[in-house]
């Protein structure tokens, strides 16, 4: 007889952050057309705004394999530790951000979280002000790329690090 008293984990009863699946590998042609998806997505728009956005949509969906992938390529394209760490609170720190900054920030989370149905019309006009039509027309390919992606890491249970 055994006096081991640590409860025994299975599959069913723990929750193992790790990939459910490597859909990556099993779905290459999905996985390729994302790829060139972002690629399309972030034309024309300053890397550091393309890193703030995708880690602020991130945020947002809980996928933490993309707040670590995108903290970090936010790092190598010179953004601050500060302005990193307080971007979940942006809008009680506007003067770490531009206002366009502000603006595109606005409207990922208006897009990443449309539970009225919609982006409201005084997030959108915000964004046109301060963005040309194709920079818009790219903003918003970029939110709605890395929503998917989003969406992908977390459905699949990507963690941090894992590739």
């Amino acid at each position: 007889m055994t006096t081991d008293t640590t409860p025994q984990t299975t599959p069913e009863t723990r929750h193992a952050h790790g990939p459910r699946l490597h859909w990556a590998k099993l779905a290459p042609e999905v996985f390729k057309a994302m790829v060139a998806l972002d690629a399309a997505a972030r034309k024309g728009l300053d890397p550091t705004l393309v890193e703030l956005v995708k880690i602020r949509a991130s945020q947002i969906n809980h996928c933490a394999f993309c707040i670590d992938m995108h903290t970090k390529d936010a790092r190598k394209a010179g953004e601050t530790e500060e302005r990193i760490y307080l971007l979940n609170a942006w809008e009680e720190a506007t003067s770490l951000y531009t206002p366009k900054e502000q603006a595109a920030l606005a409207l990922t989370e208006a897009i990443t979280v449309l539970t009225d149905g919609f982006a409201p019309d005084a997030v959108h006009a915000r964004a046109a002000a301060l963005f040309d039509e194709t920079e818009l027309a790219q903003l918003i390919a970029l939110i709605t790329t890395i929503n998917a992606w989003n969406r992908f890491g977390v459905s699949t249970r990507m963690a941090p690090g894992q590739g």
